[in-house]
């Protein structure tokens, strides 16, 4: 008898699963900024902010890994492959992560949203450095043109470049790069093992890092609400959810295809940030916004 196939299996099904990943990962800029100020973190509380993402990414890798148990999926994991799980957790979650909340918390949510998709041109175009079957094609420079069209234009304006910021923008930046590189670790290590489980261990012990730097450089969440409480649940079923379904898209499908659309992301970000925080629409954003999805049609038209 034919083994029935997932839905992650379905081609048709890709652009719907992709597109329910990046608005999870879109509303998160928003609820980031919400969070921190609900536990009181103050802006310049590194060691605050970090034990606030490890908490968040711990709990996310918890529930990932007893819906795993749930699906009674394999845990094996051979003794060899463990340096490759504690890269994944460490590039994809802990370094990714720690630049992510300092960025985000120190930059208008609309620009890190579209500055944040910075990662998904790198990772196109890194994956056909690395993976045999995936190769530089007219079409992918192209959309990644257009795209990358978008994120010039938000530094177009008068004092645009002087507004940029090292813990701000800069940490977005460094963020894009162990994302661009954490897309590669994920079709490595979801080859070797289990996609949920490695997931799982990828924010779980990412998680844990993040904690533990966050407490060595003092970080304390000494006020409590139940606001901040249920931001945090959001933000771990946003991360278990995400992941979820983007590294199992990443080990069944092409990474260009898949990774083209977190370029979307930053459309999502900039309608939640002006919903939930009240930021104010800019016409560049929207611009930009509108380019990169323009790249995103002409790297998957066929």
């Amino acid at each position: 008898m034919e083994q029935k196939k997932s839905i992650f299996e379905n081609k048709r099904l890709v652009p719907l699963l992709a597109l329910i990943a990046v608005f999870a990962w879109g509303c998160a800029y928003p609820l980031i900024k919400i969070g921190v100020a609900q536990f009181h973190i103050a802006a310049d509380d590194i060691g605050g902010k970090t034990l606030f993402a490890g908490i968040r990414f711990l709990l996310a890798g918890i529930v990932v890994l007893a819906l795993a148990k749930i699906k009674k999926r394999d845990f094996a994991i051979q003794k060899t492959d463990w340096k490759w799980v504690l890269g994944f957790a460490f590039v994809n979650t802990a370094l990714h992560y720690f630049c992510f909340y300092l960025g985000v918390s120190n930059s208008p949510g609309s620009r890190a949203s579209v500055l944040n998709s910075l990662s998904t041109f790198l990772l196109v175009f890194l994956a056909c450095a690395f993976f045999p079957e995936e190769h530089v094609t007219k079409k992918k420079v192209i959309g990644c043109a257009v795209g990358f069209l978008g994120l010039l234009l938000l530094n177009v304006g008068s004092g645009m470049a002087a507004a940029f910021t090292f813990m701000g923008d800069g940490m977005i930046i460094i963020n894009c790069l162990c994302s661009a590189f954490g897309g590669i670790l994920t079709r490595v290590v979801c080859r070797k093992m289990d996609a949920v489980v490695a997931t799982g261990f990828s924010l779980g012990l990412g998680g844990v890092m993040l904690i533990v730097a966050g407490l060595v450089m003092g970080g304390r969440i000494s006020v409590v609400t139940p606001k901040g409480i249920f931001v945090l649940f959001l933000l771990v079923c946003i991360s278990s959810v995400a992941f979820y379904i983007y590294n199992q898209l990443i080990k069944l499908h092409p990474v260009g295809q898949v990774a083209i659309y977190n370029s979307l992301i930053p459309i999502f970000g900039i309608l939640m940030s002006c919903l939930l925080l009240g930021e104010p629409f800019v016409a560049k954003y929207i611009l930009a916004g509108i380019l990169v999805a323009i790249g995103v049609y002409i790297l998957n038209y066929n």
